[in-house]
C-alpha cells in the first residue's frame, strides 16, 4: 500500500502565536498540562540547547511502518518553514528513519527540526546544525529498508502521547511536551505567567529565604 497523504483539519497556529511560546520552556508547559502532554523521557535531543533557544513549531506527523521511511519523505515534502516534523515509528531501534540526507533537505526548507519514536543516524552530523533540532529515542548506524508505505498527517501517538497536525511541538534539554493544537492560545497566558512568576521566586530566593517559605510548603510534624 502506497503512503497515505492525509488532508488536516484546521490550520497552523498563527507566527505570532508560535513565537511567543518560544519564551516557554517544556518543563512550564508540562507543569501546565497536569502530566498530560510530556512523551517517553528517553526520547532525547541529539544536542544541548543550553538556555537561550529551544524547538518550537506545529506539527506535520508521520507514521511508519517496520523500517519503511515513505512517509518520512512525504512528511518533509509537504512540510513548511517552521514546522516539525514528528515520527512515529513505533520505538524500533533496528533501523534509522532519517539521516543527514533526508536532514539536510529538510533543514533547506526551513523546517524547524525532526523528532523520532525510532532511531536515527549519522548523529555525529546532526549533532553540529544549531538550527536544525533532532531528538529521537535511539541511533542506530542501520538505514530503512523500504518507502513505500506509512501515512502523513493522521494522529499518531508519540512517546505515549497523542499528536494530531498542528498541535505545538516544544522541546528543550528536559525532553518534548505536546501542546493540542485547540489549548495552545487558551495556555499561554498561564505559561507566560508562570515564566514570570520562576524569575521571581528566584530573585527571592537569592536573597537567603527558604524555599518552604516562598512556597508555603505545609509544617512537617515532629517524629516521635
Amino acid at each position: 500500500m502506497p503512503t497515505r497523504l492525509f488532508q488536516p483539519e484546521g490550520t497552523r497556529l498563527p507566527t505570532s502565536l508560535i513565537n511567543e511560546w518560544r519564551k516557554i520552556p517544556a518543563a512550564v508547559v508540562a507543569d501546565l498540562l497536569r502530566g498530560t502532554g510530556h512523551v517517553d523521557a528517553t526520547i532525547r535531543p541529539l544536542r544541548r540547547f543550553g538556555t537561550k533557544s529551544w524547538l518550537v513549531g506545529s506539527a506535520i506527523t508521520a507514521r511508519c511502518e517496520g523500517a519503511d521511511y515513505g512517509a518520512v519523505h512525504h512528511a518533509i515534502d509537504v512540510a513548511e518553514a517552521g514546522d516539525v516534523v514528528v515520527v512515529d515509528a513505533g520505538g524500533h531501534s533496528d533501523a534509522a528513519m532519517i539521516g543527514e540526507l533526508l536532514s539536510g533537505s529538510a533543514r533547506r526548507k526551513g523546517i524547524a527540526g525532526v523528532v523520532v519514536d525510532g532511531a536515527v543516524r549519522d548523529a555525529g552530523m546532526l549533532s553540529e546544525w544549531a538550527d536544525f533540532a533532532i531528538f529521537s529515542r535511539w541511533v542506530t548506524p542501520r538505514g530503512p529498508s523500504s518507502m513505500e508505505r506509512g501515512s502523513v498527517n493522521e494522529t499518531i501517538s508519540f512517546g505515549g502521547v497523542p499528536v494530531s497536525p498542528f498541535d505545538l511541538i516544544v522541546g528543550d534539554d528536559d525532553g518534548l511536551v505536546i501542546v493540542p493544537r485547540g489549548r495552545a492560545e487558551e495556555l499561554l497566558t498561564p505559561a507566560l505567567a508562570r515564566v514570570k512568576a520562576e524569575v521571581e521566586w528566584e530573585a527571592v530566593l537569592a536573597t537567603g529565604r527558604s524555599t518552604i517559605e516562598v512556597f508555603n510548603v505545609p509544617k512537617a510534624e515532629n517524629a516521635q
